[in-house]
């Protein structure tokens, strides 16, 4: 009996990939078919995403399905959250695709802030507040080009509008717009009264359709250019939504940490919690399949790990960095990795060193020295994180499980380990199209449920227990 294959399009801050999935004998196989650069580009003075350039990429992938002769039943795009297009009554772009890493939000939380208080904001919708939030970048137009939001017929996210781009067909996703602090934590909605309060237009806001839910068939088009025709169906669109599916031993005692360019650390609830013990902590509770919510902080993440290797001299392996990070371990100044200086830097050596100046800590000079600063940053960040997710549910967790391409740093996992004085289990890599092949499943009923779903997962893939000690 043939395959069914299933295509995931996985768009990270970094990177694109087209990975091929298929049940066999039980278990989840993977195929990667294609992969791609992303990367931010100078327009008009703002940090814009090159959005031609993504569908170009998206097409091309899909190409490859016909090429190996594997044609998926169907396709599933996720990226990253709160990044968004509006398009005129012609479908086309208005304005540039601004990037969330982009300054032109500086200030725009004060904006907000004359018309509703940070309490009653996160009380409505349980987002942490992050400066690069939707609704911050939509003040941030209404502010600097007001005409777009005049002219705008329609607002979608990243994978919404290459959605809309293969099949013509516009469709808005529940777990990649709650990232945004615009969707009404109880009502599931978008929060209207709240929009308009902001003189936010809200006719350009179509419904929010859950996971699973079918896009359309590829458009005649492009149907004639990939050289087959299949369905678009929504995942999780948001890639932590994705991830976090796939985590396969998600129990009321485990902690996930969904590890890549940004660090997402939390646990899953069914029920929202927007109180103000929450809000203080900046703790968020996305939205994810079936309303289950993501009870998590956003935490910088490996994004620092990126810039510094693109920053050294040396081309250096991951284990050369891992051996160099070793040599540093004497080193003892940290920083907050969640400061804001860290978000976009020229350089972010420099931003470094400049922090702990400022911090009257002792400067690092070393490459070794530098490294071991951000990862200790980092895990002393996630112990701090776990502290107060046990805080604020009134309970202890045993386990942390990792996920996702960050979880292959055996160093940084290590630190895990020794900071938090958890078990620590790290797999699979590719949790976020692992999950985005989930919904396409499940939408196939290929599995009675999720927890049926995360059971193949786990028995699919590798799990590695990390061990809490720095031995190179």
């Amino acid at each position: 009996m043939a395959n069914t294959y299933y295509l995931a399009i996985d768009i990270g801050a970094s990177s694109g990939r087209h990975i091929l999935g298929w049940l066999e004998h039980g278990k989840i196989r993977l195929e990667e078919l294609y992969r791609f650069e992303n990367k931010l580009v100078k327009r008009n003075g703002h940090l814009c995403w090159d959005i031609e350039h993504l569908f170009a990429e998206v097409v091309a992938g899909i190409k490859e399905c016909q090429h190996r002769e594997r044609i998926p039943a169907s396709i599933g795009i996720d990226t990253w959250g709160v990044d968004f297009v509006l398009l005129d009554k012609e479908g086309k772009i208005l304005g540039d695709t601004v990037a969330y890493r982009d300054s032109r939000t500086q200030g725009m939380d004060e904006e907000v802030r004359r018309v509703i208080s940070d309490e009653e904001l996160y009380s409505r919708n349980g987002i942490q507040k992050q400066l690069f939030n939707s609704i911050y970048q939509l003040l941030a137009i209404k502010k600097e080009t007001p005409e777009l939001l005049d002219e705008a017929e329609s607002f979608l996210m990243i994978p919404e509008y290459l959605n809309y781009r293969l099949t013509g067909i516009k469709k808005n996703e529940y777990t990649n717009a709650t990232t945004g602090q615009l969707v009404n934590a109880q009502t599931r909605d978008w929060d209207y009264e709240l929009l308009e309060k902001l003189g936010i237009p809200t006719n350009i806001f179509g419904e929010l359709n859950m996971p699973k839910t079918v896009v359309g068939k590829l458009s005649l088009e492009i149907e004639a250019e990939v050289g087959f025709q299949t369905e678009v169906v929504l995942p999780a669109t948001h890639d932590t939504g994705s991830a976090v599916m796939a985590v396969p031993s998600i129990t009321d005692d485990s902690i996930y940490l969904s590890s890549g360019t940004w660090s997402l650390m939390g646990i899953e609830r069914l029920i929202p919690d927007c109180t103000e013990k929450s809000r203080a902590y900046n703790f968020t509770n996305e939205g994810g399949y079936h309303y289950r919510y993501r009870f998590l902080k956003n935490i910088m993440g490996m994004w620092m790990m990126q810039s510094l290797r693109r920053e050294f001299r040396h081309k250096y392996t991951f284990e050369e960095l891992y051996q160099l990070a070793y040599i540093g371990r004497y080193f003892t100044s940290v920083v907050n990795v969640n400061d804001e200086s860290f978000l976009a830097p020229d350089n972010m050596i420099e931003a470094i060193k400049d922090y702990c100046r400022k911090h009257n800590q002792e400067v690092p000079e070393t490459e070794g020295e530098i490294l071991y600063c951000v990862y200790m940053s980092l895990a002393r960040c996630y112990a701090q994180t776990v502290a107060e997710i046990e805080e604020v549910t009134g309970k202890k967790y045993d386990c942390i499980h990792v996920v996702g391409g960050g979880c292959q740093d055996k160093f940084l996992n290590a630190l895990l380990a020794t900071e938090t004085g958890k078990e620590v289990f790290a797999g699979p890599v590719e949790a976020t199209a692992i999950g985005n092949l989930l919904a396409q499943m499940l939408r196939d009923e290929c599995f009675a449920d999720l927890r049926e779903a995360r059971q193949v997962v786990a028995k699919s893939f590798a799990m590695e227990k990390v061990e809490g000690k720095l031995v190179f």
